[in-house]
């Protein structure tokens, strides 16, 4: 009898440790969602966990009707997950794929429940658990092979060979051309051929981004090629100089750039030199009244277009011994730099020995408060150049201005002070240009022909306070601003958010393409994606509108001392991309427990859409600061007029702490966590709105590609982009390339043979994609993760076309590196 009662005993506890898992769970639902039901939430998880809790104890007895119980609550919540958001499958995994697992283990202990009627014997128990296992394992498949998130339909996009180029072309731009579209005319490389591609050679910089202080160190260089050499920059603005087909090093220049945060060199700029000294500016500095001032009223009537506007040096019968062609490096701390393309060395004709001070009129700078992160412009023979002003310290910060050097001699030429357009070179001894008002930190795009270049500004910083701002900074912050390439002069301007207390700068280099008017002609546009989500279209002679655009009322409520604009700016003739209005069913989790933490959080933040107004109360952000769209850029494919987009979906919770408060913390941030902003009533505090387990709140997908028919206006397809490969709950990577769909860093660039090619996503992988579908057809495993924009080209010398990208460290991965890796197909392909 003893020995009965032992293994009665024994087999009593599964059950018993059974019954206790579900009593935790149980407890956790039913208080967690009694505390969702006081905020307005869904009943659901209460009600489970009270069932949940039921059918514990009666488990716990041996009693079958524990089983019926949770029959009941697990019946019950595939009805309403399929209720909530209908058949969606990332939803339906975070609110099935656990009570699945569970329903497993309820139905292996179902014969051991010998108490009462209504027991189920092994044969149908076990049945029903294989049941569920096979439907766990379809989820499973499913999650490793989801499909697009917009399958293409109709008729795939058209790739043009005919109108290749008969010699290979250069990749000059960070853009590629001027107008920024990151489309290369190469076919080499084809759907069909590329899953072949191999590594071709591989070099290492010395140089890693380092980033164990929270600097802000990351390499986002985009190369460029020039001949049979391509040139790439460090973190540390150091340049490289390597043979197009070998990666062999041909010359090293270190400017010695050093800066306290945010080190990164996006890319380098580049000029043939005309070997003379260009003439002097028009004397703007005189008659500033030559071409209207930002804050006087514009003519409604659009300017005719411009003839074509020449460099500003004259023809010259021969070039100089040395400095011929010229590399233009600024640096992160605030300088231009030129060197011998040939050699490295400094360009003596150039400035101060090679060198141009960018600090000379911008007063006080301190180490790391003023810099340049993106590509220098060289446009007509003019180097373009803005800056980056650290975000979120304090007002009164260095100039947005952003000025116009001659390429040849390094002479400045023009300045644009938004703040002082009488400012138009330097400004007068013992002054500076006006401080504080919105820069200009990406990179502008260019039409030679029309002469002019298309800037996207930012914001006048702090981003989250806006009560102090001029009338001049509120006129052009988040805006794309047309200025002549030769005087420096504002043509037109477009603001895509009013008053912007979110921090939507205009992040990514505008893109310009002859888009379809409906009457068998084309419209020069100008495409400029945004944070929001937002992509406008305009007319990039006068800055109208091509396609619709609404002023929207918007939500209202700023805190004393500031103010909201009762509406803003909706590109309805454009797709939105990744930007839904957000509701508790939007919220996610691994598990249902950190999703109910989620609707929770959600439930407690202020949101009433999109432009929910920063508070003394946390709001919910969304899209948050990243993105949407950012610095990464689009690409258009010009054939078929395919535009590519890469997005992130990653929203913030932020919240304004009063003066005292803030000045009590250790507030430095710049982005995510507590920013001072300084000379306001409020610091900020900003952070991504994610589970506990580090996963985002709200539904996967987190960052996708999609392509936009530009013909018919409409998402041709969209993919997930990137994997948790390299990522996972708590930061441990789950090694599983399971395609949710990650935030992304960097851009696409598109091929004439129908390619997409990127590498920003979390996973440590370079990818190509079908430009016709959308489907991947090759991904190769990186080193370390990359978020820089990769290059194409055909080498002169060897006529093979390569694939290069920069490969430094994914966002916010611990993994860093300093490798620049070049793609081939096979010898003999």
């Amino acid at each position: 009898m003893a020995e009965n009662s032992r293994k009665a005993a024994l087999a009593s506890w599964p059950l018993l440790a059974l019954a206790v898992l579900m009593i935790v769970g149980g407890a956790a639902l039913l208080f967690g969602g009694a505390y969702l039901i006081t905020l307005g939430g869904s009943w659901y998880f209460a009600l489970a966990g009270a069932g949940l809790l039921l059918s514990a104890f009666l488990i716990a007895t041996s009693r079958a009707a524990g089983l019926w119980v949770f029959a009941v609550v697990f019946i019950g919540t595939i009805l309403w997950a399929v209720w909530e958001v209908g058949f969606s499958f990332w939803p339906l995994v975070s609110r099935l794929f656990a009570p699945g697992v569970l329903a497993v283990l309820v139905l292996l202990a179902a014969p051991s429940l010998h108490r009462g009627t209504w027991r189920l014997s092994r044969a149908p128990a076990y049945g029903l658990a294989l049941l569920v296992v096979v439907g766990l394992g379809a989820t499973v498949y499913r999650a490793f092979n989801p499909g697009p998130l917009i399958a293409a339909t109709g008729e795939p996009a058209q790739v043009a060979t005919a109108d290749l180029p008969a010699q290979p072309e250069n990749w000059e731009f960070y853009g590629r051309k001027p107008s920024g579209t990151r489309y290369a005319p190469q076919d080499q490389i084809t759907p069909e051929n590329v899953g072949q591609l191999e590594v071709a050679w591989t070099f290492r910089t010395g140089d890693a981004p380092i980033n164990a202080t929270g600097s802000g160190a990351e390499d986002q260089n985009t190369p460029i090629q020039i001949g049979d050499t391509v040139y790439v920059c460090t973190v540390s603005n150091i340049v490289y100089a390597l043979d197009a087909d070998t990666g062999e090093e041909r010359w090293k220049f270190d400017p010695q750039a050093s800066s306290p945060l945010w080190q990164r060199c996006r890319g380098v700029g580049y000029y043939e030199s005309t070997a003379t000294t260009a003439p002097a500016a028009p004397d703007t500095q005189t008659a500033p009244d030559a071409v209207p001032a930002p804050d006087e009223e514009q003519d409604a009537e659009a300017p005719a277009p411009q003839a074509p506007v020449a460099p500003v040096t004259p023809q010259v019968a021969q070039a100089p011994s040395i400095c011929a062609t010229r590399i233009v490096l600024s640096t992160i701390d605030a300088r231009l730099i030129q060197l011998d393309a040939k050699t490295g060395e400094l360009c003596p004709q150039f400035g101060d020995n090679g060198t141009v001070d960018l600090k000379l009129g911008m007063g006080e700078v301190r180490p790391g408060f003023y810099f340049q992160t993106s590509s220098p412009t060289v446009a007509n023979g003019i180097i373009i150049i803005g800056g980056w002003v650290v975000d979120n310290v304090s007002v009164g910060l260095p100039s947005g201005v952003v000025r116009g050097f001659d390429a040849e001699t390094g002479e400045l030429l023009w300045a644009w002070d938004l703040g002082n357009p009488n400012i138009t070179r330097l400004p007068p001894e013992g002054e500076s240009y006006t401080r504080g008002t919105p820069n200009v930190w990406s990179t502008p795009a260019f039409d030679a022909e029309l002469g002019l270049v298309y800037l996207p500004t930012g914001n006048a910083t702090p981003d989250f306070f806006g009560g102090h701002r001029t009338e001049a900074a509120e006129e052009y912050t988040a805006s794309i601003v047309a200025l002549d390439i030769r005087t420096g002069r504002e043509r037109w301007k477009f603001q895509t958010v009013h008053h912007d207390l979110w921090d939507y700068d205009v992040p990514a280099q505008p893109a310009l393409y002859d888009v379809p008017d409906g009457n068998g002609g084309t419209t020069p546009a100008l495409i400029q994606i945004t944070k929001r989500g937002q992509t406008f279209v305009l007319d990039r002679r006068t800055g109208e509108p091509i396609t619709e655009v609404e002023e929207r009322p918007v939500p209202q409520g700023a805190v004393e001392g500031d103010w909201t604009a009762p509406t803003q700016p909706y590109s309805v003739g454009m797709p939105a991309i990744g930007v839904d209005r957000l509701t508790e069913a939007s919220m996610w989790g691994a598990t249902p427990f950190d999703q109910l933490y989620c609707r929770i959080e959600f439930r407690k933040m202020r949101y009433e859409g999109e432009f929910t107004p920063p508070g003394l109360t946390p709001s919910l952000q969304w899209p948050g600061f990243y993105g949407g769209m950012n610095w990464g850029s689009a690409s258009v494919h010009e054939p078929s007029g395919y535009l590519i987009v890469n997005d992130t979906r990653s929203p913030h919770r932020v919240q304004l702490v009063p003066r005292e408060d803030a000045d009590r913390e250790d507030a430095r941030s710049s982005h995510e966590g507590l920013s001072a902003q300084l000379g306001t009533p409020y610091g900020a505090a900003k952070v991504t709105f994610m589970s506990p387990l580090g996963i985002p709140c709200q539904n996967p997908p987190y960052g996708s590609l999609t392509a936009i028919d530009m013909a018919t206006k409409q998402i041709a397809w969209q993919v997930p982009l990137g994997t948790v490969e390299d990522t996972g709950p708590l930061g441990i990577k789950m090694h599983m390339a399971i395609p949710v769909g990650m935030p992304t860093v960097g851009g696409p660039i598109s091929t004439a043979s129908g390619l997409v090619f990127y590498a920003g996503t979390l996973d440590y992988n370079i990818r190509g994609f079908d430009l016709a579908t959308g489907a991947e057809l090759w991904k190769h495993r990186l080193p370390v993760g990359a978020q820089a924009t990769p290059i194409t080209y055909t080498s002169p010398k060897s006529g093979k076309q390569y694939v290069v990208v920069s490969a430094g460290g994914a966002r916010q991965s611990p993994d860093r590196g300093d490798y620049i890796i070049a793609f081939k197909l096979p010898d003999g392909e």
